[in-house]
């Protein structure tokens, strides 16, 4: 029996030959990946092991950028926590505040994470750099201080679940309302530990940001990681983006796959999850007249720079509707740049809109967009969990940048055409 692009990938950083779902196998990694959250759990357990230092320097990423600048006492701790660290160790991949983003949006960007790659982070949403072709999971601290250490790490590889894209988005449809479409299909377990490998001809018409923001949401399906072929695009981004050499790998054509999907992408609507779950979908034809307080355009799903050009395009010449805060806030200073470049900052404030420094922010419930008792939101993060933006009795609809920026001018969820777009 063949193997799936996830089984070949790891065979090869195991040192296998082939690897069958559910083995368990000890491999070597590419990159090791943390933030101000999870590192400095990881430090101090690496410091328990008695070792002096990392295995290597330049394949460990340390990203401060849920509390940053920081909000609190408690944050600013964290912070210098893994500032000292990464100054005792000397990482090269260290970007804080003035050179900093959100970790899953900026690896990419600095060309740190490429196709064939085994890579872990401390963080659920490490699985985002399957859009270029690599092996990427998100693990717990103590996994990340042991492959700080080690540079290795245990996999049970999995099996897959195939997903065949066929056709042609309309208008307004993203990679947002595809992953919203397919969690809210086979549910936020249908895809627990295994694989979503993502095939068939409808991925040419899929942009790299597209991709990103699918292969990042495989975790809400309870995906292990999700992939995708390696095609010119990929390979332009990569040429474009990083130094470092690519392997691609290609599934078997008698690969194993639990189960297989068509999805019709010529057929989807604009997609928003209800709370409380990734799961709870209805398109915006099924959506009726919900007010809204509040809306977020920005995080490691919806912050690059075609998530803010679309935002843009609706919002642009148009007013938010009063009493709606809107908060917008690019995924890395490089995305901020451009958008001031292209104009898009100065629609958003004419607009009526608030701009962020790079920040998770109010993804987590962090700071920077937190919800009172009976609020709603509509935002373009990646999950509505209960309390997950702040009051338990508030509320979250998950949301492409079009959906959210169109909501926003009419102060309820409303997709772009009901502006005549």
């Amino acid at each position: 029996m063949g193997m799936t692009m996830t089984q070949k990938i790891l065979a090869a950083h195991a040192g296998l030959k082939e690897v069958k779902a559910g083995q368990l196998i000890e491999a070597d990694l590419d990159l090791v990946l943390g933030n101000d959250i999870t590192s400095p759990v990881a430090i101090h357990e690496m410091e328990k092991m008695n070792v002096k230092t990392v295995f290597d320097r330049h394949k460990i990423a340390l990203v401060p950028d849920h509390f940053v600048p920081n909000k609190d006492i408690k944050s600013a701790e964290h912070c210098k926590c893994v500032r000292e660290f990464a100054c005792k160790h000397e990482i090269s991949n260290y970007f804080e505040v003035g050179e900093m983003g959100i970790e899953h949006a900026l690896l990419p960007e600095k060309g740190l994470t490429v196709a064939g790659d085994v890579i872990i982070g401390a963080d659920s949403h490490t699985c985002t750099y399957g859009a270029l072709g690599a092996f990427s999971t998100g693990v717990g601290s103590t996994d990340m201080a042991a492959g700080m250490v080690t540079g290795k790490a245990w996999f049970k590889v999995p099996s897959a679940i195939k997903f065949v894209l066929t056709g042609k988005p309309a208008n307004w449809v993203s990679g947002k309302d595809i992953i919203l479409h397919i969690i809210g299909m086979i549910g936020v377990d249908g895809a627990l530990y295994k694989s979503m490998e993502f095939v068939g001809d409808g991925i040419q018409y899929l942009s790299m940001d597209d991709r990103f923001t699918i292969a990042n949401m495989a975790i809400e399906a309870g995906g292990k990681n999700g992939i995708f072929p390696v095609d010119e695009l990929a390979k332009d981004y990569m040429e474009t983006h990083s130094k470092r050499d690519y392997v691609v790998y290609e599934a078997d054509e008698d690969a194993e796959y639990d189960e297989t999907y068509v999805i019709e992408l010529d057929k989807l609507r604009p997609t928003v999850a209800f709370p409380h779950l990734p799961e709870n979908t209805k398109t915006i034809d099924e959506v009726e007249d919900i007010k809204i307080d509040q809306v977020v355009i920005g995080s490691c799903t919806n912050g690059r720079i075609d998530d803010l050009r679309i935002a843009a395009k609706v919002l642009a010449g148009r007013k938010i509707a009063k009493g709606l805060r809107v908060i917008i806030i690019p995924a890395t200073q490089s995305i901020y740049l451009q958008a001031i470049d292209e104009g898009l900052i100065q629609s958003f404030i004419n607009a009526g809109a608030v701009v962020s420094t790079p920040t998770c922010g109010p993804c987590l419930g962090g700071y920077m967009g937190i919800l009172a008792e009976g609020e709603r939101c509509v935002s373009t993060t990646n999950r509505n969990f209960v309390g997950r933006m702040g009051h338990v009795k508030s509320e979250i609809y998950l949301a492409s940048p079009a959906v959210a920026a169109a909501s926003a001018i009419t102060g309820k969820i409303s997709g772009p055409e009901e502006l005549g777009l």
